[in-house]
């Protein structure tokens, strides 16, 4: 079975990868000429931890090709994936369905009789028909199959997630399209992984209120972090307690500065939009982009707070930038408006990111960025943990402390212990937790 996967962004890089490392042949396809070149080339252009070799395997065992041809990929392919972006929609903060139009308009004149599309992208309900409509307008007879089968994929982790999901959701309505769809997943059916194949509005609306919910949890558990810091309670505590609880569960139970990423903030505003607009409003939905948005307010309030009554001319050291650790994303990270707020105030803001800064530096400007960590801490007033790298959680404290300025950490993803910072001479200030002073 051949596979063309349209688009080579997140998703569609990704997808397209793991399939042929699953043994099918796949041709991504792409019509930025210097990407297709660099990925023929075996670069890859985001950050995925082991997304690298996996495409030099397949490259080289001619499973994996990148090309600009669609037609060629399209006509060769028995399974055609549409997996374009989709960001949000200027004005009512619907996804924009441009580019996935557009692709289904060429997939239409290319395919074969036949052909299964699959729509990989993240879309609102009804898409997945509209496309149906669009080939029928611009191939009328020929046979085809729609489908839609929404990706799950944890930036940092996207192999594994695709390797070993917890589940795989399709949208299919005809045998050719279900089959198809099954024997593309068959690898997963030894590891026993749940495919669940339903309706195309089904499919498509599962994706959004997936990821809908995950960030309710996240923004309920900064709510609770925010009660906990007024009552003298360790939120970190108060969410093992809850999360032992299987109806809940511990996962995004984590307090910090809010989501951020490629997925939530577009995906949330994108439902609440289609809530209005079918007259059914997800009020939760909405009362969480708006909180989440505050929330990444509040954490710059909170530096500046910790900086003492006159902030301009102080510097504050960054540490993370990205959205999220293991990865260079930083679309709607919290840190891009911590970073802006504290410049407004006059306040000088150094950082350091492992992976982010090539996507950041441009969005940033004015913010002075440092080799590694400790160089963050150089004369600096006030440090600030924004992503939970994992090379920040064994830093030298002391050798932190040597380094500032000041005296006050604002740890927003709780990776140090308030003990061990307060041991090192510094004041603590962690989320959900009560403040510390330095023994």
């Amino acid at each position: 079975m051949r596979i063309a996967m349209i688009g080579t962004g997140y998703v569609g890089l990704v997808s397209g990868v793991c399939f042929s490392e699953f043994g099918f042949d796949v041709t991504c396809v792409d019509i930025d000429a210097a990407k297709i070149e660099r990925l023929n080339a075996g670069e890859v252009p985001i950050y995925e931890p082991g997304l690298d070799a996996l495409i030099e395997r397949n490259l080289e065992e001619k499973r994996l090709s990148f090309t600009t041809d669609l037609d060629a990929a399209v006509a060769a392919a028995d399974v055609v994936f549409i997996a374009v972006g989709t960001p949000s929609r200027r004005g009512d903060g619907e996804a924009d369905l441009t580019y996935v139009f557009a692709a289904a308009r060429q997939v239409a004149k290319a395919m074969r009789p036949g052909t299964v599309v699959v729509i990989k992208s993240t879309v609102v309900v009804g898409t997945c028909r509209k496309v149906a409509e669009i080939i029928r307008e611009e191939r009328p007879g020929v046979d085809f199959s729609i489908a839609s089968n929404p990706e799950f994929l944890r930036e940092g982790s996207a192999i594994e997630d695709f390797m070993r999901p917890d589940r795989v959701v399709t949208g299919a309505e005809d045998e050719r399209a279900e089959n198809a769809l099954r024997r593309l997943y068959r690898p997963l059916y030894l590891r026993e992984t749940p495919i669940l194949v339903t309706s195309l509005e089904n499919a498509e609306l599962t994706k959004y209120a997936a990821n809908a919910f995950l960030a309710l949890k996240i923004t309920f558990i900064n709510e609770i972090a925010n009660l906990c810091e007024k009552v003298g309670a360790d939120v970190q505590k108060v969410a093992s307690g809850i999360g032992l609880d299987n109806r809940i569960g511990g996962k995004f139970l984590h307090a910090g500065p809010g989501f951020g990423g490629s997925c939530f903030p577009k995906d949330t505003t994108a439902l609440a939009a289609t809530g209005q607009r079918h007259g059914a409003p997800l009020r939760l939905v909405e009362t969480t982009i708006e909180v989440n948005e505050a929330r990444k307010r509040d954490m710059a309030n909170r530096v500046l707070a910790a900086l003492g009554p006159q902030v301009a001319g102080k510097r504050v050291g960054i540490l993370g930038i990205a959205f999220k650790p293991n990865t260079d994303d930083v679309r709607d990270a919290p840190s891009l408006v911590i970073v802006p707020a504290l410049q407004a105030a006059g306040v000088e803001v150094v950082a350091h990111d492992p992976e982010a800064r090539g996507q950041a530096e441009p969005l940033l400007p004015g913010l002075g960025w440092r080799d590694n960590p400790y160089d963050v801490a150089d004369g600096v007033d006030v440090l600030a943990v924004v992503t939970e790298w994992n090379a920040y959680r064994g830093l030298d404290l002391g050798e932190i402390a040597r380094r500032m300025s000041g005296r006050s950490v604002v740890d927003m993803r709780n990776i140090w212990q308030a003990a061990d910072v307060t041991a090192a001479g510094l004041d603590y200030q962690g989320i959900g937790k009560p403040a510390r002073k330095a023994d």
